[in-house]
């Protein structure tokens, strides 16, 4: 017998060195090597079946070791030795909480104490291996519980839904959604990154202390980070680290949103992820939101919300998901409305078909969805219930019309170099067709692409990631036609 203990200990540290489960059958391979026996290792839960073995195993003693297994197993004896036909067998229980196992040694001839000794110790040295497997199971099982978790709670916040989102978290609601406001830090880094840095936050219980950070599902490179607003207006929490890492480490970038109430999680979102656009065409590659005026607050109030209500109207007599889908569609591809709300892409499209043809629109059309999309920030920004008879609404021309839209598309396009302004036109014309724009200006569409980066950088949207910025682009674009400006 070679080794004993130690070379026991020097298998298992083998067996484990590639980082996976050694498993029982490497163990009681190795401990037939050292001793010329069989082993066995069986279950409580059925005894006529191995749960792992040497290759020469004789099975056929088992039958007549069942009520000697039932008493090991039971808890009556720890070890005992017998001799069942031509072979000599010693059985010893195992303490493995849940499943009590039972380890069967057998030899032609008696065993050795040594044989019994060493088999005693390679029983223990199982039992700890199972330990640690089913510790290592339950850590990967919570991992994807509080992922889960996490993600549950940012879906209803974007939803605007804070009470749903406490709720989900009835006995441990994270100390997130006991502050006022929150930032969103969105942070670009490389995918196999993102979970690191998503652990080196995490605390015991799952979230993030203060905050919340969730791996985002569509976008594999961006890590999704709620950060609590400190009171006295600062980024609080963990977005000075945010901060270090992206400006310290190559090919990450940040982006960051404006203070929010929890309930406008969606709006902070937008914010993010329009400066991560231009954070990562900076060599700071930290950009946090300038406040752009939205064309929303330059509108005249009350034509706008009869329009925006007029508009939205015919979805109320459809489900409640079907108009979901509608306004996540106006932030996302549809792809990703799939995953965010896992459904199928068949499904989304259905419920997609049904709304335009309420709405009578085509939402394929990026300046059907600008429109809709206006129409839905103006309604949720209104509160309150809706008039019973509402004045008759303006058109939404007439609403740009106005002196304060025809400004705020001068000042929003006025930074944009004339090259890349007609690349945009023509991009939006051909409902952001890359290679149809290049075509009717006569570039490549690498050309194309480029130009549309620097738009990102100069107006502060974010146009060829989540596409949350086009909305805007649409409508100054339709100002600036309208009005040759």
């Amino acid at each position: 017998m070679v080794g004993g203990i130690d070379g026991l200990l020097r298998e298992v540290r083998r067996l484990t060195s590639g980082g996976s489960e050694p498993g029982a059958g490497g163990v009681l391979e190795w401990l037939h090597r050292q001793t010329g026996a069989q082993v066995g290792l069986i279950a409580e839960d059925d005894l006529g079946v191995l749960e792992s073995s040497t290759a020469g195993f004789p099975r056929e003693i088992l039958p007549p070791l069942a009520p000697l297994l039932a008493r090991l197993t039971g808890g009556q004896v720890a070890a005992a030795a017998t001799r069942t036909g031509a072979w000599h067998v010693h059985a010893e229980a195992l303490d493995a909480h849940d499943a009590r196992l039972v380890l069967v040694t057998a030899g032609r001839s008696p065993l050795s104490q040594e044989t019994v000794a060493l088999a005693s110790h390679t029983g223990s040295v199982l039992t700890l291996l199972r330990r640690a497997e089913d510790g290592e199971r339950t850590w990967h099982g919570y991992r994807h519980k509080a992922r889960q978790v996490r993600f549950a709670v940012f879906s209803a916040l974007l939803a605007g839904d804070v009470t749903l989102a406490r709720r989900m978290t009835t006995g441990g609601v994270p100390p997130l959604l006991e502050t006022d406001r929150l930032r969103i830090h969105l942070l670009h880094c490389p995918p196999p990154q993102r979970a690191r840095v998503e652990r080196a936050f995490q605390d015991p219980s799952g979230y993030h202390g203060t905050d919340l950070m969730v791996e985002c599902p569509i976008f594999h490179e961006h890590l999704i980070c709620l950060i609590a607003d400190a009171a006295d207006g600062g980024a609080g929490g963990h977005g000075e680290a945010l901060r270090r890492l992206a400006r310290d480490t190559p090919g990450y970038a940040l982006g960051i949103s404006g203070p929010h109430p929890l309930g406008a999680t969606a709006s902070a979102y937008s914010q993010a992820a329009h400066a991560l656009a231009a954070a990562r065409a900076t060599s700071s590659r930290v950009v946090s939101h300038q406040g752009h005026t939205d064309l929303e607050r330059v509108l005249p109030r009350g034509p706008a919300l009869a329009w925006a209500r007029t508009m939205v109207r015919p979805l109320v007599s459809l489900p409640p998901i079907t108009a979901d889908v509608t306004r996540m569609l106006m932030a996302v591809p549809r792809g990703a409305v799939s995953q965010l709300l896992n459904m199928s892409r068949n499904t989304v499209t259905a419920h997609i078909r049904r709304a335009e043809q309420f709405l009578d629109l085509d939402l394929a059309d990026v300046r059907s969805r600008a429109t809709l999309h206006l129409a839905f920030v103006l309604s949720a920004s209104a509160g309150g219930p809706e008039p019973d008879e509402p004045r008759t609404a303006p058109a939404l021309d007439d609403l740009l019309r106005g002196e304060r839209p025809v400004a705020w598309a001068r000042t929003f396009l006025e930074p944009l170099p004339a090259p890349q302004r007609t690349t945009l036109e023509a991009w939006i014309d051909a409902n952001t067709d890359a290679q149809e724009a290049a075509r009717r200006i006569g570039i490549n569409r690498n050309t194309v692409r480029a130009h549309l980066r620097t738009a990102e950088a100069v107006l502060g949207r974010d146009l060829l990631t989540t596409g949350v910025g086009l909305h805007d682009i649409v409508h100054a674009l339709r100002i600036h036609a309208a009005r040759g400006l």
